[in-house]
């Protein structure tokens, strides 16, 4: 088969493509041919192909994702070093360092391969943090599977546990926290998002683009095969057929060698120690096609890369394919001419195959060979940045005023007897159950920097060993909040994630998000996205730290069902000492007093009990004041700061009950607890703005002085009972910490074993 070169293809203008495979639209084809003046060679659609799919253009997602920087204030930026439109979001946390840390998703991969799709999830993410010029620090993994009980659920999630804690594990990145939710809209469509946080000096960022004439391309990293082609434009931006249960089409799922991406850490690490760096992009999505025409679009010239010096592991391969293989493992940098020999030098010392494969040129076009035969001439921000924008339609659901009508209110509540069985069996429950059985799989203290980890509300990871300067970060989201509410539930997975970060002690200072939803070619669903972004947007603004990038993953849903609308969202917070954290268990010091914070009102839609008990989605979830959670944060850190309080914990899905089950178990240390007002609903209410914190009695006036001098509402729920080893709510007994840990520890390992 001839080669397919520009020369021929203004010579064959007529020549028929598979545009439509490899899902470009009839008029997304034009325009590609508009902006070349003829037909596209094989590779120029290729490339053309894969950064105009949604995964990689955003072009359903573009027209909203603008109110992020509409509503980001100067104050918001102030701190920002790096934020959208980057590899990952880099923020100043003073004494010099700069912190980078971004989440993104590796749904549809997971699915059909989860060890595989989870583990390259984990080190595409990785290489985003490593792009900044940063050390990879951490990890963290929210994943949402169907029903616990559900075979499907039974296939895939032992795999990407696997996946997630193979890699990461052989990274040596501690996994400090995540999620672990279930719920039967996930069924077929798992979300496996990946968070990464690194750290580095302020000087040494790096961003991505290709500047200065005469300076030279080099790939680096692992060899390219024919694993992952297509992965972007079909696997991630398509639906699951829901007759076959399987893809539409698919392609190879990436294959990751987390060693060869350790020896890749290192080898960049030193290579920017070194200053031999100008630019850099980590090759993920897209591969070539991406590092190529994003390098060349962000510089100041043009670009011509001689595509046939690509070190490849598979014989016969195209330009088309070599430019589409998202191989993991490889790295593309910009160099200087005098600095080339010491960049190879680096590469040797950590045997790290490396080859110059182009240079950078004046004027605007990216210019690509094979075997000197012209295969790519195109304008780069056509293809990076110049994507289609589609302003999809966009209608609120047909039954969005009826789910809204169709409040708890109505649902048999149990009796005041029953209620100490139900703290145990919702205890139990899937979404509420020990994360034990997965978060075992994981390396959580490897490097020795891990502060907190799991259960902890939010992981923790110490930064300086000098001053003790660290991070706390914490992601969340309730899909059944947003289904009832998206703006509003948006709020309230900031909220929690805000809570949770300022639980530990740590000051809350940006924000990374990660979008999942369904196909936004359905009105119902774009109703929800936009609904969210302006959710989340909004609240940051209240709460005035910004968003510093993200990602948005369509297309999660089987045939005609959709995910629950899932914006998951990290919040990065700073503690200027991290011996001063405030741990999640309550300890052995009897007598301490247990203090709830925030206010409890009778709020229950789309709560865990009326999910657990009566399988029931309706009403409107609880009521969000942002205002209050700042205030309630500034209380935390002043608490830790002043070695107020000896532990919290945040109230969130299975409110008061679920928050004293754990703290008690985390701290293997029992309380009694007493409460006034409907027992069921101070017990299982799942209103918003509320911590438990336990304070000893040394501080007890300081800490309530400060609360009400504050204007936080508190009030005394309880103390602690270390010789007890039962949790006692006054009015109706009490249960043993041994019945209470068989019920919230056994739950994932008697299904999953």
């Amino acid at each position: 088969m001839s080669l397919d070169t520009v020369k021929n293809a203004e010579s064959t203008p007529d020549q028929e493509q598979p545009y439509k495979e490899l899902g470009l639209k009839d008029d997304e084809y034009a325009r590609i041919r508009e902006i070349l003046g003829r037909r596209p060679t094989d590779a120029e659609l290729a490339m053309y192909s894969v950064m105009w799919s949604e995964h990689c253009s955003y072009k359903s997602s573009k027209v909203h994702l603008k109110y992020f920087g509409e509503t980001t204030t100067d104050e918001m930026r102030e701190k920002m070093l790096a934020g959208i439109g980057e590899n990952a979001g880099v923020v100043d946390i003073g004494d010099g360092w700069a912190i980078t840390f971004k989440v993104e998703s590796h749904n549809h991969p997971s699915y059909v391969e989860p060890y595989q799709g989870a583990a390259t999830g984990v080190g595409g993410i990785v290489r985003d943090i490593l792009a900044m010029g940063a050390r990879p620090l951490a990890v963290m993994d929210p994943l949402r599977f169907g029903p616990a009980d559900a075979p499907d659920t039974r296939r895939v999630l032992p795999g990407i546990v696997a996946g997630v804690g193979g890699y990461g594990n052989c990274l040596g990145l501690p996994n400090i926290g995540g999620e672990v939710v279930f719920d039967e809209s996930y069924a077929g469509n798992p979300l496996v998002n990946a968070l990464c946080v690194g750290a580095m000096r302020v000087e040494d960022l790096h961003l991505a683009h290709a500047s200065g004439a005469g300076n030279k391309i080099i790939l680096y990293g692992a060899r390219t095969g024919l694993d992952g082609i297509g992965g972007v434009s079909v696997l991630a931006s398509e639906t699951f057929d829901d007759t076959a249960g399987k893809r539409k089409k698919l392609p190879s799922v990436q294959v990751g060698d987390p060693f060869t991406e350790k020896v890749l850490i290192e080898c960049s690490l030193e290579l920017f120690r070194q200053k031999l760096v100008v630019g850099i992009q980590d090759l993920g999505g897209a591969g070539l096609s991406c590092a190529t025409s994003e390098l060349a679009s962000a510089g100041d010239g043009g670009m011509r890369v001689q595509l046939d010096r690509v070190p490849l592991r598979a014989s016969g391969m195209t330009p088309a394919e070599v430019l589409s293989s998202e191989s993991q493992e490889r790295m593309c940098a910009v160099v200087r001419p005098e600095d080339v020999d010491a960049f190879m030098a680096v590469c040797a010392k950590w045997d790290v195959i490396a080859t110059e494969i182009g240079e950078v040129t004046e004027g605007d076009r990216l210019v690509i060979t094979w075997h000197d035969e012209v295969v790519v001439d195109v304008p780069p921000r056509t293809v990076a940045h110049e994507g289609p924008v589609y302003h999809r339609p966009i209608e609120r659901p047909a039954d969005q005023d009826a789910l809204q009508a169709d409040t708890p209110d109505r649902l048999p509540k149990p009796a005041r007897e029953e209620l100490l069985d139900l703290i145990k069996t919702m205890a139990a429950s899937p979404n509420l159950a020990s994360r034990q059985w997965v978060t075992q799989q994981y390396d959580r203290y490897v490097r020795g920097g891990t502060v907190l980890a799991q259960p902890a509300d939010s992981g923790m990871i110490r930064i300086d060993e000098e001053t003790h300067r660290g991070v706390a970060l914490s992601t969340d989201c309730n899909g059944r909040y947003t289904k009832l509410d998206p703006y509003t539930g948006a709020k309230l997975a900031l909220a929690e994630a805000y809570r949770n970060v300022a639980t530990t002690g740590a000051t809350p200072v940006a924000v990374t998000n990660c979008l999942n939803f369904g196909s936004p070619e359905d009105p119902a669903v774009m109703w929800q996205f936009e609904q969210a972004v302006k959710g989340l947007a909004d609240g940051c603004a209240e709460l005035g730290i910004p968003v510093t990038g993200g990602n948005v993953s369509f297309y999660n849903q089987t045939g005609a069902t959709a995910i629950l609308p899932t914006p998951v969202v990290g919040v990065l917070g700073v503690i200027d000492d991290v011996r001063r954290r405030i741990p999640t268990g309550i300890g052995a010091e009897a007598g301490e007093t247990l203090l709830l914070l925030g206010e409890t009102h009778e709020e229950f839609g789309g709560s865990e009990w009326a999910h657990v008990v009566h399988g029931h989605l309706g009403g409107l979830p609880p009521e969000v004041d942002l205002a209050r959670e700042k205030l309630l944060a500034e209380v935390l850190v002043a608490g830790s700061r002043d070695g107020m309080l000896s532990a919290a914990h945040d109230l969130a899905e299975g409110g008061l009950a679920q928050a004293l089950v754990e703290t008690c178990l985390i701290g293997e240390t029992g309380a009694r607890v007493f409460l006034e007002g409907d027992l069921f609903t101070e017990l299982f209410s799942e209103s918003a703005g509320r911590v438990l914190v336990a304070v000893p009695r040394t501080e007890e006036l300081r800490f309530t002085d400060m609360c009400t001098a504050r204007g936080l509402p508190w009030r005394k729920v309880g103390v602690v009972d270390p010789e007890s080893q039962a949790l006692e709510v006054q009015g109706l007994g009490e249960l043993s910490l041994a019945e209470l840990r068989e019920a919230w520890e056994g739950t994932l390992p008697a299904l999953f074993d």
